[in-house]
């Protein structure tokens, strides 16, 4: 006979059904990118982390993106808990969200619950969260936090011996409860028996007829259950995300926390205020970034380089002792002590160096040049392999596109280009072989050669 394995006693749920019409967006508010990635993907990631039986999102407006993108997201950073999708087929609020869900929550002893939109959750906040609820032994238990301006927010109501009475929502909120600067978060720690006979009991309110599941915890109490909370050090990570300006705001409050991480970490941020890096982004010690830099996506920067000013760099590896500066660089790979600019355009699927030198005004597409080739001035190198110690002059053109297809251009090793050259492709110029300034390349150039390819001057009078 055999054993199964006894499921986690913790669920967790993510509540990410809903339009969010304040964004004023055909975007799913939870999809919206915060750091280089949706608001749902940090949530994701602390579900993850409490190493739940199962990860339950609710989802409704436009659900087979948001189930698409939910995917895309666990596939990413190697989830390995099943995820479950339930779909709220109308929007009635959050209580009714958890009363669609309860076919997946029964086969566990507890959940927990957060909504798609606090981006700025932290793991530790959640943690503690979990922790509280198992120590003080209550049937729900809720994170909150203390801030100087509650506006907006649901207030937690308190008795005489600090315990949770209740959630009031500010709408319905007396002059004396508005006063209170405790506000609910939003994420919730239940007892699975006691969540399931409150949903019960909640009733429909306000013009759209919905359920919220803080009316719950009045219901729990009713019944002689105990509501706990977890007041959070850090004011910031309630806030949830409703609008633009709101989604600027968690934006800069993120950028600051992976600044700061960098910085901790040994990382030179010469300007934090003008400095933007999303949440994958990697930089080894004794780097330093220069003001105006944009990095994004999954980049990853070696140690002692120097990246910036006004650079943006998105989805690139990039190797130790590199320089970056006044330059556009994306989805490519520059090796070791390769220097890029001041103004050059470096385009997908580049692979440059090591100790290779891209100057100013030089845009390069697909190609991969060699170590210690130098691409200096004012060049296009689109589709081509350019072998080791090359020189390319100024003004170099590989002519790769003839209307209907792209060709290579091929350079091998020690070649030296003129300036001023055509390379129109497919051609391949042979190991040390010289083109003269001025010419316009149409066959192979043999190794070894000197390639001139221009019309004889003739001066009239």
């Amino acid at each position: 006979m055999s054993h199964a394995k006894k499921p986690s006693p913790l669920a967790a749920l993510i509540l990410a059904a809903g339009q969010g019409t304040r964004m004023e967006s055909s975007i799913p508010k939870v999809l919206h990118h915060v750091g280089g990635r949706p608001m749902l993907y940090y949530i994701l990631r602390i579900a993850n982390a409490l190493k739940p039986g199962a990860i339950g999102v609710v989802v409704g407006h436009e659900a087979d993106e948001v189930r698409r993108q939910t995917m895309e997201m666990a596939r990413s950073v190697g989830f390995n808990r099943p995820i479950q999708f339930i779909v709220q087929k109308r929007q009635l609020g959050s209580g009714n969200a958890v009363l669609e869900s309860l076919p997946f929550l029964k086969k566990f002893k507890s959940a927990i619950v957060m909504c798609g939109d606090t981006p700025l959750l932290t793991y530790e906040s959640i943690y503690n969260l979990t922790l509280t609820h198992d120590q003080l032994k209550g049937q729900a238990t809720l994170l909150t936090a203390r801030i100087p301006n509650p506006k907006g927010y649901g207030r937690i109501v308190r008795g005489a011996l600090g315990e949770v009475q209740r959630v009031v929502e500010e709408s319905v909120a007396s002059p004396k409860e508005l006063g209170i600067n405790e506000v609910n978060s939003g994420a919730y720690m239940f007892e699975l028996d006691a969540l399931v006979q409150g949903l019960k009991d909640i009733g429909a309110k306000g013009p759209k007829k919905e359920h919220f599941l803080t009316d719950i915890m009045e219901v729990i109490r009713a019944k002689g259950g105990r509501i706990h909370a977890y007041a959070s050090s850090n004011a910031e990570e309630v806030q949830g995300v409703n609008n633009r300006a709101q989604l600027s705001a968690a934006e800069r409050i993120l950028n600051k926390r992976m600044l700061e991480r960098l910085m901790l970490s040994g990382v030179t941020i010469h300007d934090p205020a003008s400095t933007h890096v999303d949440a994958d982004v990697e930089i080894g010690q004794d780097t330093i970034v220069y003001p105006g830099t944009i990095l994004r996506g999954k980049t990853k920067i070696g140690r002692l380089c120097r990246i910036g000013p006004f650079t943006h760099i998105e989805d690139t590896q990039i190797g130790n002792e590199c320089e970056v500066r006044f330059s556009y660089v994306i989805q490519s790979r520059l090796l070791e002590k390769t220097s890029v600019g001041p103004f050059a355009h470096i385009r997908p699927d580049s692979n440059i160096g090591p100790r290779a030198r891209i100057g100013n005004f030089t845009e390069v597409k697909a190609s991969r040049i060699g170590f210690g080739s130098k691409v200096n001035h004012l060049s296009y190198i689109g589709d081509a392999d350019i072998a080791e110690d090359v020189n390319i002059g100024a003004g170099t053109i590989t002519c790769n596109y003839d209307g209907k297809e792209k060709h290579k251009t091929t350079i091998g090793a020690k070649a030296f280009i003129g300036s001023n050259v055509n390379l129109i492709a497919p051609v391949k110029i042979g190991r040390g072989a010289k083109v003269a300034a001025g010419s316009t390349v149409t066959e192979d150039v043999p190794d070894d050669a000197l390639a001139i390819a221009r019309a004889r001057q003739v001066n009239k009078p």
